[in-house]
């Protein structure tokens, strides 16, 4: 999902050497991503609201304000800084535009909005196999079970989930998102799949069972 890393960095080095295209290429190519990020977590009532689009510019606009400082010390790859400053975005729309007493933006149902090929592939390999595409299971079957079940997890299953399937990022880099060791990240993610893996068991399978 995210720019290819060398070519960025490539901009980034012509960039600092004062090349204003490759600024402006710079940003250009990480529209897409930033785009997906946001659309992956955007409450449904902000939606209507706030335009994703207008978050993605503005992040933009900010991303080439503080480039230069980013240049002089870049303590994190240059697409994690991105997104640290879309996800600020992103909360601070959810502040403005939803009641205190609603759910935050960590408890809304992530994947509402972007159901793609990649909800697809997760769900098939998670999901038990009388429920995969090859059975009589219906593929809006498999969602439906497949979002709910991702409903259920806690927040921080989710966003490693997210970030791993959804946004495609490496192990090393959901730990420098999240400030963790890259050992401790690779077991948080262990340990939401399998969460999320016992949720996607079919009730019926569950109900024989504890009726047996």
């Amino acid at each position: 999902m995210w720019p290819d890393a060398s070519q960025t960095q490539e901009l980034l080095i012509q960039a600092k050497a004062g090349d204003r295209a490759a600024v402006d290429g710079l940003l250009a190519r990480h529209r897409d991503a930033l785009r997906r990020m946001i659309d992956l977590r955007m409450d449904q009532m902000v939606r209507r609201r706030v335009d994703a689009s207008d978050i993605v510019q503005d992040v933009l606009i900010e991303a080439n304000r503080r480039l230069d400082e980013y240049l002089k010390n870049p303590a994190m790859p240059f697409h994690l800084w991105l997104r640290q400053m879309a996800q600020d975005r992103l909360i601070d729309a959810h502040r403005r535009h939803r009641s205190a007493a609603r759910r935050s933006i960590d408890r809304e149902q992530p994947l509402a909005a972007t159901v793609d090929q990649s909800t697809y592939d997760l769900a098939a390999a998670l999901a038990d196999p009388e429920l995969t595409p090859a059975a009589a299971a219906t593929w809006h079957e498999l969602q439906s079970r497949f979002q709910a079940a991702v409903e259920q997890l806690d927040e921080q299953d989710r966003e490693v989930i997210l970030m791993r399937h959804f946004e495609y990022l490496s192990n090393s880099d959901v730990a420098a998102a999240l400030g963790l060791s890259e050992a401790a990240a690779g077991m948080r993610y262990l340990r939401a799949m399998r969460r999320l893996r016992e949720k996607l068991e079919p009730t019926s399978k569950t109900d024989h069972e504890n009726s047996v």
